[in-house]
């Protein structure tokens, strides 16, 4: 029988921290934070998690020969199971956004699942796997803009775009640079996403008001920028790691810059809270 903590070790659990702040990011930029916000976070962590599974379950083979400690690969976990994982988690998450949004919400869950499920069989190892990957996080922030109350019109989702742009270049940059995280790289590569990550903090810190906006997207840029700054000296394999880690792991705080963007400063300190905690985490479960 698996064990919890290896199911917890296949959808890498940790990471999911890096999830709500996605939805809650797309609603303050409409105004439409509120008790339906915690719904739609809820399917956005169960297709996150779902995405995970499947990942471990498309890369068995890989993974046998690459990441041999993984759970499938070490035997702790059955393929059939983690599939069937992948499976349950992805109705779970739709099953989610219907109930906390409605129609609005599964229409943006719906094509979110299935960039998730395309990305893992088919798009990670080709030149679109950054570009699939980038649209699954644009799509979970425009999730959270679907209860807007002029969501009919498209005017929320338009909304929220420019926070669901941000992010998702946050992702391409850092889906990127996990592509060489067993092998590997030159120092080219680190120096290009650490130039992007500066410019997306740099961007990021404009065009809000009071101090909050600007110093989450500080700290995030320090957050993964020195990590990143650390694979351009040393590129090997286990830097390149250490910066993809951090790069899940300081979402948060430009989830919480664009939130206080949105207006909701608040909501965006408790939201940059789960950077140190997820920190922590990491160290007893990989989030990559």
């Amino acid at each position: 029988m698996t064990a919890p903590r290896d199911l917890l070790d296949l959808v890498r659990a940790p990471a999911a921290l890096s999830v709500p702040g996605d939805v809650i990011a797309g609603a303050a930029a409409t105004g439409a934070l509120g008790r339906r916000t915690a719904g739609l976070a809820c399917s956005s962590v169960c297709l996150y998690w779902a995405g995970m599974a499947a990942n471990d379950w498309a890369d068995r083979h890989l993974d046998a020969v690459e990441r041999p400690e993984r759970p499938i690969p070490s035997g702790r976990v059955p393929a059939g199971a983690a599939l069937g994982t992948a499976v349950g988690l992805t109705i779970a998450g739709l099953a989610a956004a219907w109930l906390a949004g409605g129609r609005r919400a599964l229409a943006i869950a719906a094509p979110l699942a299935a960039s998730v499920w395309t990305y893992d069989v088919a798009a990670k190892g080709t030149r679109a796997g950054p570009l699939t990957m980038a649209l699954c996080r644009t799509l979970d922030v425009l999730l959270g803009a679907t209860p807007g109350p002029s969501a009919t019109s498209g005017a929320s989702l338009m909304a929220a775009l420019p926070a669901a742009v941000t992010i998702g270049a946050h992702t391409y940059l850092l889906t990127a640079l996990s592509r060489a995280e067993v092998t590997g790289t030159g120092p080219r590569l680190p120096a290009a996403t650490l130039a992007g990550t500066v410019a997306l903090a740099a961007v990021t810190a404009r065009g809000g008001a009071g101090p909050t906006q600007p110093a989450l997207a500080a700290w995030y840029a320090a957050q993964f920028g020195l990590c990143q700054a650390r694979a351009v000296a040393d590129p090997r394999a286990g830097r390149v790691r250490d910066a993809v880690s951090a790069g899940i792991v300081s979402l948060p705080a430009l989830q919480a810059a664009l939130t206080a963007r949105g207006g909701a400063p608040r909501v965006a300190l408790a939201l940059a809270a789960a950077v140190p905690l997820a920190r922590r985490l990491v160290r007893k479960i990989s989030a990559t």
